[in-house]
């Protein structure tokens, strides 16, 4: 039975995205919104199980609620990563079956797995039976020729049969055959009416969709027919898109914060950060669109990208990326007050 609270959790949520989504982007999003659910990237049960576990899954609780995706297909290894994922306190393990990169595929995980239902089946009853909170799968339509019609039918029958309640799916079917993992992002078409009969179809499941949404007027309208909705590249190149993310699904009554304050309020982590040894460039890359289509971006980009990466580069990069900002802010709004006096 899916809960009143995985309901709310699941109505916003920022993509698991490789290169993208790690503990330090993840910091940074959950300052502009304090409810989105946000994902790691995947991590495939093999890394969780013989790696090194704390650079993998250790996470600030600050972070809450997020969610640990696993990438694999063995049911007692999988079970196993979700164990130590719910020990490391995520708020849901989700299984990864929508990754089309030939590395994935090679490894018998990601979107290959659609064509076989009963091992994401067999993986989500061990996980399940493994940990309190809850699992969840993320999937594409299809795959290469596969009906998507039938095939996803099939398959979201024989893994909800498992106890799965929650599917994420990415409204485009994967290639495997033909395209690059870029390609896959963008070339397949966008089909958001299967996704939207899948839930009319399912009303007990809790249905997310994800591919291609841009802005919040399409989460709106998405909102209309399924569940929730999730968000990739969009929230990741222009992350000030989350501010207004709490006050519009989660019924926040804090304002929205301005985009110098989340940078106030980053400044403490970051230097604590780079006391534990982290470079700063590993943070700054993730905030470089966050004045993304407003007065001072690109002399934020570009004093970012020109001085993170040094060695010592310290919080005061970031100050002065920020003082950049503001001077163009000033001289936006006194040319704009010249132009008044002029008319």
């Amino acid at each position: 039975m899916i809960t009143e609270l995985q309901m709310s959790t699941h109505r916003f949520s920022v993509a698991p995205m490789m290169d993208w989504t790690d503990r330090y982007d993840r910091y940074f999003l959950r300052l502009i919104s304090r409810n989105a659910l946000l994902y790691t990237e995947m991590v495939t049960s093999g890394a969780v199980l013989h790696g090194d576990r704390d650079r993998l899954l250790a996470f600030e609780p600050e972070q809450h609620p997020v969610a640990l995706q696993l990438g694999g297909s063995d049911p007692d290894d999988l079970a196993q990563a979700a164990r130590i994922g719910a020990d490391y306190g995520y708020d849901e393990i989700n299984l990864n079956v929508g990754c089309p990169s030939d590395r994935v595929q090679s490894g018998r995980f990601g979107a290959c797995l659609m064509a076989e239902p009963d091992i994401v089946a067999e993986s989500v009853s061990a996980m399940r039976q493994a940990v309190a909170i809850p699992v969840t799968v993320k999937c594409r339509i299809g795959i290469d020729d596969q009906d998507e019609d039938e095939a996803l039918d099939a398959f979201v029958e024989r893994v909800k049969a498992a106890g799965c309640e929650t599917f994420i799916v990415h409204a485009r079917k994967a290639w495997l055959q033909g395209l690059s993992p870029k390609q896959n992002r963008s070339v397949p078409p966008l089909n958001y009416d299967r996704v939207y009969r899948l839930k009319r179809d399912n009303p007990d499941l809790q249905i997310v969709i994800n591919g291609g949404i841009d802005d919040l007027d399409a989460v709106d309208d998405h909102l209309a027919r399924v569940d929730g909705v999730m968000l990739g590249r969009a929230a990741y190149q222009s992350p000030y898109i989350l501010a207004q993310v709490d006050q519009r699904y989660f019924s926040g009554s804090k304002p929205a914060p301005t985009r110098a304050g989340i940078v106030e309020d980053l400044l403490p982590y970051v230097a604590a950060k780079l006391r534990d040894g982290v470079r700063l460039n590993q943070i700054t890359r993730h905030i470089l669109g966050l004045y993304q289509s407003v007065p001072g971006a690109k002399q934020w980009r570009r004093h970012l990208s020109q001085n993170a990466h040094l060695e010592g580069a310290g919080v005061s990069v970031i100050e002065d990326a920020l003082d950049l900002v503001q001077q163009a802010e000033q001289h936006q709004s006194e040319r704009h007050q010249d132009a008044v006096l002029v008319l």
